[in-house]
Protein backbone atom coordinates (compact mmCIF):
# COMPACT_ATOMS: atom_id res chain seq x y z
CA UNK A 1 0.00 0.00 0.00
CA UNK A 2 1.12 3.54 -0.71
CA UNK A 3 0.80 4.54 2.95
CA UNK A 4 3.00 1.62 4.01
CA UNK A 5 5.61 2.59 1.42
CA UNK A 6 5.69 6.14 2.73
CA UNK A 7 5.85 5.06 6.38
CA UNK A 8 8.68 2.67 5.50
CA UNK A 9 10.48 5.48 3.72
CA UNK A 10 10.10 7.84 6.67
CA UNK A 11 11.46 5.13 8.97
CA UNK A 12 14.44 4.69 6.66
CA UNK A 13 14.98 8.44 6.57
CA UNK A 14 15.12 8.65 10.35
CA UNK A 15 17.09 5.44 10.87
CA UNK A 16 20.50 5.69 12.44
CA UNK A 17 19.77 8.81 14.45
CA UNK A 18 22.24 8.75 17.29
CA UNK A 19 23.39 11.74 19.27
CA UNK A 20 27.05 12.22 18.37
CA UNK A 21 29.56 11.54 21.08
CA UNK A 22 33.02 13.03 21.18
CA UNK A 23 33.47 14.56 17.73
CA UNK A 24 36.37 16.63 16.45
CA UNK A 25 35.28 19.86 14.82
CA UNK A 26 38.77 20.98 13.83
CA UNK A 27 37.88 20.93 10.14
CA UNK A 28 34.49 22.60 10.53
CA UNK A 29 34.29 26.20 9.26
CA UNK A 30 33.72 29.07 11.66
CA UNK A 31 29.95 29.17 12.07
CA UNK A 32 27.79 31.11 12.72
CA UNK A 33 29.43 34.40 11.78
CA UNK A 34 26.14 36.33 11.65
CA UNK A 35 22.45 35.92 12.45
CA UNK A 36 20.83 32.56 11.76
CA UNK A 37 17.32 32.15 10.36
CA UNK A 38 14.96 29.20 10.91
CA UNK A 39 12.22 28.98 8.27
CA UNK A 40 9.07 27.22 9.52
CA UNK A 41 6.28 26.06 7.14
CA UNK A 42 3.49 26.89 9.62
CA UNK A 43 2.06 29.98 11.23
CA UNK A 44 2.77 31.09 14.82
CA UNK A 45 1.50 28.69 17.46
CA UNK A 46 2.01 25.44 15.55
CA UNK A 47 4.16 22.77 17.19
CA UNK A 48 7.02 23.33 14.75
CA UNK A 49 6.90 27.08 15.34
CA UNK A 50 6.97 26.68 19.11
CA UNK A 51 9.83 24.20 18.99
CA UNK A 52 11.83 26.40 16.62
CA UNK A 53 11.41 29.43 18.92
CA UNK A 54 12.39 27.52 22.05
CA UNK A 55 15.57 26.22 20.45
CA UNK A 56 16.27 29.59 18.82
CA UNK A 57 16.26 31.28 22.23
CA UNK A 58 18.81 28.84 23.67
CA UNK A 59 20.96 28.65 20.55
CA UNK A 60 21.24 32.42 20.24
CA UNK A 61 22.95 32.37 23.64
CA UNK A 62 25.13 29.42 22.71
CA UNK A 63 26.13 30.85 19.33
CA UNK A 64 26.35 34.50 20.42
CA UNK A 65 24.36 35.40 17.33
CA UNK A 66 20.65 36.21 16.85
CA UNK A 67 18.49 33.26 15.75
CA UNK A 68 15.33 34.46 14.01
CA UNK A 69 12.25 32.35 13.25
CA UNK A 70 10.46 33.15 9.98
CA UNK A 71 6.98 31.71 9.36
CA UNK A 72 6.22 30.75 5.76
CA UNK A 73 2.93 28.78 5.88
CA UNK A 74 0.93 27.36 3.00
CA UNK A 75 1.47 25.38 -0.20
CA UNK A 76 1.96 21.98 1.45
CA UNK A 77 5.18 23.38 2.97
CA UNK A 78 6.57 23.93 -0.55
CA UNK A 79 6.54 27.72 -0.01
CA UNK A 80 8.86 27.35 2.98
CA UNK A 81 11.08 24.78 1.29
CA UNK A 82 11.57 26.85 -1.85
CA UNK A 83 12.25 29.97 0.25
CA UNK A 84 14.91 28.04 2.16
CA UNK A 85 16.56 26.66 -0.98
CA UNK A 86 16.35 29.97 -2.84
CA UNK A 87 18.22 31.70 -0.03
CA UNK A 88 21.19 29.38 -0.72
CA UNK A 89 22.70 30.47 2.57
CA UNK A 90 24.23 28.21 5.21
CA UNK A 91 22.87 30.57 7.88
CA UNK A 92 19.29 29.89 6.70
CA UNK A 93 17.90 26.55 7.92
CA UNK A 94 14.57 24.77 7.67
CA UNK A 95 12.76 23.65 10.83
CA UNK A 96 9.84 21.38 10.05
CA UNK A 97 8.14 18.00 10.52
CA UNK A 98 9.62 15.13 8.53
CA UNK A 99 6.11 14.09 7.53
CA UNK A 100 5.75 17.10 5.23
CA UNK A 101 8.64 16.88 2.79
CA UNK A 102 8.92 13.09 2.76
CA UNK A 103 5.56 12.66 1.01
CA UNK A 104 6.08 15.27 -1.70
CA UNK A 105 7.73 12.92 -4.23
CA UNK A 106 4.81 10.52 -3.81
CA UNK A 107 2.06 13.13 -4.17
CA UNK A 108 3.42 15.43 -6.88
CA UNK A 109 4.56 14.25 -10.29
CA UNK A 110 6.56 17.50 -10.56
CA UNK A 111 8.14 19.50 -7.76
CA UNK A 112 9.64 23.02 -7.85
CA UNK A 113 12.61 21.69 -5.90
CA UNK A 114 14.87 18.64 -5.82
CA UNK A 115 14.27 16.57 -2.65
CA UNK A 116 17.95 15.58 -2.71
CA UNK A 117 18.81 19.21 -1.96
CA UNK A 118 17.36 18.79 1.54
CA UNK A 119 19.99 17.67 4.02
CA UNK A 120 18.52 16.60 7.42
CA UNK A 121 20.73 17.64 10.34
CA UNK A 122 19.07 16.78 13.64
CA UNK A 123 15.83 15.43 15.04
CA UNK A 124 14.43 17.62 17.82
CA UNK A 125 11.07 16.35 19.09
CA UNK A 126 8.10 14.04 18.77
CA UNK A 127 4.67 15.59 18.38
CA UNK A 128 1.45 14.46 20.02
CA UNK A 129 -1.27 14.35 17.35
CA UNK A 130 -4.99 14.06 17.89
CA UNK A 131 -8.38 13.79 16.20
CA UNK A 132 -10.72 16.54 17.40
CA UNK A 133 -14.44 17.31 17.09
CA UNK A 134 -16.51 20.30 18.11
CA UNK A 135 -17.59 20.30 21.74
CA UNK A 136 -21.21 20.31 20.55
CA UNK A 137 -20.70 17.23 18.36
CA UNK A 138 -22.92 14.31 19.39
CA UNK A 139 -20.03 11.88 18.77
CA UNK A 140 -17.66 11.12 21.64
CA UNK A 141 -15.48 8.35 20.22
CA UNK A 142 -13.69 7.72 16.97
CA UNK A 143 -16.01 4.78 16.36
CA UNK A 144 -19.14 6.92 16.75
CA UNK A 145 -17.68 9.54 14.41
CA UNK A 146 -16.67 6.92 11.83
CA UNK A 147 -20.11 5.34 11.80
CA UNK A 148 -21.78 8.76 11.44
CA UNK A 149 -19.48 9.76 8.59
CA UNK A 150 -20.15 6.47 6.80
CA UNK A 151 -23.89 7.01 7.15
CA UNK A 152 -23.62 10.58 5.79
CA UNK A 153 -21.25 10.50 2.81
CA UNK A 154 -20.07 13.91 1.63
CA UNK A 155 -21.62 15.79 4.55
CA UNK A 156 -18.53 16.06 6.76
CA UNK A 157 -15.55 18.36 6.14
CA UNK A 158 -12.04 18.04 7.57
CA UNK A 159 -9.08 20.27 8.39
CA UNK A 160 -5.75 18.43 8.17
CA UNK A 161 -2.09 19.30 8.55
CA UNK A 162 -0.42 18.94 5.12
CA UNK A 163 1.93 16.00 4.61
CA UNK A 164 1.94 12.61 6.24
CA UNK A 165 -0.81 13.66 8.67
CA UNK A 166 -3.31 14.22 5.89
CA UNK A 167 -2.09 11.14 4.04
CA UNK A 168 -2.78 9.09 7.18
CA UNK A 169 -6.29 10.52 7.35
CA UNK A 170 -6.87 9.66 3.67
CA UNK A 171 -5.81 6.08 4.41
CA UNK A 172 -8.32 5.99 7.26
CA UNK A 173 -11.16 7.30 5.05
CA UNK A 174 -10.28 4.77 2.35
CA UNK A 175 -10.10 1.88 4.80
CA UNK A 176 -13.40 2.83 6.43
CA UNK A 177 -15.12 3.70 3.11
CA UNK A 178 -15.77 7.33 4.10
CA UNK A 179 -16.39 10.39 1.95
CA UNK A 180 -15.06 13.36 3.94
CA UNK A 181 -14.17 16.52 2.04
CA UNK A 182 -10.86 18.15 2.97
CA UNK A 183 -10.94 21.93 3.30
CA UNK A 184 -7.61 23.50 2.24
CA UNK A 185 -5.92 25.81 4.75
CA UNK A 186 -3.03 28.13 4.09
CA UNK A 187 -2.62 28.29 7.87
CA UNK A 188 -3.83 25.12 9.60
CA UNK A 189 -3.92 26.99 12.93
CA UNK A 190 -7.28 28.42 11.81
CA UNK A 191 -8.90 24.98 11.49
CA UNK A 192 -9.68 24.42 15.21
CA UNK A 193 -11.60 27.73 15.33
CA UNK A 194 -13.63 26.66 12.29
CA UNK A 195 -14.20 23.33 14.01
CA UNK A 196 -15.47 24.98 17.20
CA UNK A 197 -17.82 27.19 15.18
CA UNK A 198 -19.23 24.31 13.13
CA UNK A 199 -17.78 25.19 9.73
CA UNK A 200 -15.92 21.87 9.57
CA UNK A 201 -16.61 18.63 11.43
CA UNK A 202 -13.19 17.11 12.22
CA UNK A 203 -9.58 18.22 12.60
CA UNK A 204 -6.48 16.04 12.77
CA UNK A 205 -3.43 17.98 13.87
CA UNK A 206 -0.79 18.38 16.55
CA UNK A 207 -1.85 19.03 20.11
CA UNK A 208 -0.18 22.43 19.88
CA UNK A 209 -2.62 23.43 17.14
CA UNK A 210 -5.81 22.14 18.77
CA UNK A 211 -4.89 22.90 22.37
CA UNK A 212 -6.09 26.54 22.59
CA UNK A 213 -9.65 25.64 21.53
CA UNK A 214 -9.53 22.46 23.62
CA UNK A 215 -8.42 24.38 26.70
CA UNK A 216 -11.24 26.85 26.03
CA UNK A 217 -13.65 23.88 26.09
CA UNK A 218 -14.84 24.58 22.56
CA UNK A 219 -13.60 21.33 21.01
CA UNK A 220 -12.95 17.81 22.31
CA UNK A 221 -10.28 15.24 21.59
CA UNK A 222 -11.56 11.77 20.75
CA UNK A 223 -8.37 9.89 19.86
CA UNK A 224 -4.59 10.21 19.76
CA UNK A 225 -2.67 9.24 16.64
CA UNK A 226 0.42 8.19 18.60
CA UNK A 227 0.94 4.55 19.48
CA UNK A 228 0.69 5.09 23.22
CA UNK A 229 -1.27 7.35 25.54
CA UNK A 230 0.36 10.41 27.06
CA UNK A 231 0.02 12.12 30.42
CA UNK A 232 -0.18 15.41 28.52
CA UNK A 233 -3.81 14.59 27.70
CA UNK A 234 -4.95 12.10 30.35
CA UNK A 235 -7.96 9.98 29.58
CA UNK A 236 -7.74 10.30 25.80
CA UNK A 237 -7.41 6.86 24.14
CA UNK A 238 -5.27 6.11 21.13
CA UNK A 239 -6.83 5.31 17.78
CA UNK A 240 -5.03 1.98 17.97
CA UNK A 241 -6.80 1.14 21.24
CA UNK A 242 -10.10 2.02 19.63
CA UNK A 243 -9.49 -0.36 16.73
CA UNK A 244 -8.34 2.10 14.03
CA UNK A 245 -4.70 1.29 13.22
CA UNK A 246 -4.97 3.24 9.95
CA UNK A 247 -4.88 6.44 12.06
CA UNK A 248 -1.61 5.62 13.83
CA UNK A 249 1.11 8.19 13.11
CA UNK A 250 4.17 9.45 15.01
CA UNK A 251 5.17 13.03 14.26
CA UNK A 252 8.86 14.01 14.24
CA UNK A 253 10.36 17.50 13.96
CA UNK A 254 13.89 18.41 12.99
CA UNK A 255 16.32 20.79 11.31
CA UNK A 256 17.35 20.70 7.64
CA UNK A 257 20.29 22.35 5.90
CA UNK A 258 21.69 22.61 2.39
CA UNK A 259 23.23 19.56 0.77
CA UNK A 260 26.52 21.48 0.54
CA UNK A 261 26.80 21.76 4.34
CA UNK A 262 30.00 20.05 5.54
CA UNK A 263 29.59 16.93 7.64
CA UNK A 264 31.59 18.46 10.48
CA UNK A 265 29.28 21.46 10.64
CA UNK A 266 26.20 19.22 10.68
CA UNK A 267 27.66 17.30 13.61
CA UNK A 268 28.48 20.51 15.45
CA UNK A 269 24.95 21.86 15.01
CA UNK A 270 23.46 18.53 16.16
CA UNK A 271 25.67 18.60 19.25
CA UNK A 272 24.66 22.22 19.94
CA UNK A 273 20.98 21.23 19.83
CA UNK A 274 21.71 18.51 22.36
CA UNK A 275 23.48 21.02 24.60
CA UNK A 276 20.61 23.51 24.25
CA UNK A 277 18.18 20.84 25.47
CA UNK A 278 20.40 19.57 28.30
CA UNK A 279 18.98 21.63 31.17
CA UNK A 280 15.42 20.37 30.61
CA UNK A 281 13.79 23.78 30.22
CA UNK A 282 12.94 23.23 26.54
CA UNK A 283 11.52 19.79 27.35
CA UNK A 284 9.16 21.17 29.99
CA UNK A 285 7.99 24.01 27.78
CA UNK A 286 7.49 21.69 24.80
CA UNK A 287 5.48 19.32 26.98
CA UNK A 288 3.10 22.15 27.81
CA UNK A 289 2.35 22.49 24.10
CA UNK A 290 1.98 18.77 23.38
CA UNK A 291 5.43 17.79 22.17
CA UNK A 292 8.09 15.50 23.63
CA UNK A 293 11.77 16.39 23.45
CA UNK A 294 13.71 13.80 21.44
CA UNK A 295 17.01 15.22 20.24
CA UNK A 296 18.88 12.92 17.87
CA UNK A 297 22.08 13.44 15.95
CA UNK A 298 22.79 13.36 12.29
CA UNK A 299 20.06 12.32 9.88
CA UNK A 300 22.14 10.19 7.57
CA UNK A 301 19.60 9.85 4.76
CA UNK A 302 17.92 12.38 2.54
CA UNK A 303 14.42 12.45 1.09
CA UNK A 304 14.26 10.35 -2.02
CA UNK A 305 13.47 11.73 -5.42
CA UNK A 306 10.77 9.97 -7.40
CA UNK A 307 13.39 8.22 -9.50
CA UNK A 308 15.07 6.74 -6.40
CA UNK A 309 11.88 5.99 -4.45
CA UNK A 310 10.92 2.36 -3.85
CA UNK A 311 9.43 0.83 -6.96
CA UNK A 312 5.73 0.07 -7.03
CA UNK A 313 4.65 -3.57 -7.21
CA UNK A 314 3.25 -4.85 -10.52
CA UNK A 315 -0.17 -3.34 -11.40
CA UNK A 316 -1.96 -6.61 -10.65
CA UNK A 317 -0.70 -6.50 -7.06
CA UNK A 318 -1.26 -2.83 -6.31
CA UNK A 319 -3.90 -1.83 -3.82
CA UNK A 320 -7.01 0.07 -4.83
CA UNK A 321 -5.65 3.07 -2.93
CA UNK A 322 -2.41 2.96 -4.87
CA UNK A 323 -4.20 2.77 -8.23
CA UNK A 324 -6.51 5.63 -7.22
CA UNK A 325 -3.53 7.86 -6.46
CA UNK A 326 -2.06 7.14 -9.89
CA UNK A 327 -5.42 7.82 -11.57
CA UNK A 328 -5.73 11.14 -9.74
CA UNK A 329 -2.25 12.16 -10.83
CA UNK A 330 -3.12 11.55 -14.49
CA UNK A 331 -6.34 13.55 -14.50
CA UNK A 332 -5.74 16.32 -11.95
CA UNK A 333 -3.82 19.54 -12.71
CA UNK A 334 -0.62 20.07 -10.75
CA UNK A 335 0.05 20.43 -7.94
CA UNK A 336 -2.67 17.86 -7.32
CA UNK A 337 -5.37 20.45 -6.74
CA UNK A 338 -8.64 21.01 -8.53
CA UNK A 339 -10.05 24.45 -9.24
CA UNK A 340 -11.77 24.65 -5.87
CA UNK A 341 -8.40 24.12 -4.15
CA UNK A 342 -9.63 20.89 -2.59
CA UNK A 343 -7.51 17.77 -2.70
CA UNK A 344 -9.37 15.05 -4.60
CA UNK A 345 -7.49 12.48 -2.56
CA UNK A 346 -9.28 13.67 0.56
CA UNK A 347 -12.48 12.16 -0.73
CA UNK A 348 -11.87 8.60 -1.69
CA UNK A 349 -8.36 7.21 -1.70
Amino acid sequence: MMRLRILAFVSALLAGLAVPGAVSYAQAPAWPTRSVRFIVPFGPGAAADIGARLFAEKLSQLWSQPVVVENRPGGDSIIAITAFLSANDDHVLLYMPSGNFTVHPFLHSKLPYDPNDLNPIVRTSNTILAVALAKSSPYNTIREFTEAARANPGKFNSGLVPGLTEFTFWAYTHHENLNITQVPYRDINLAPTDLAEGRIQVVMASLAIVQPQWRADRIKLIALNNKTRTSLVPGIPTALEEGYPSLVFEGLHGLIGLKTMPKELKERIAADFKEAAADGSIASRLAATGSVINVGGRMNSRPQSRSSAPRSPPPSKRSTSNRRIEQLRRVTPEPWRVSSGRRPGSLDI
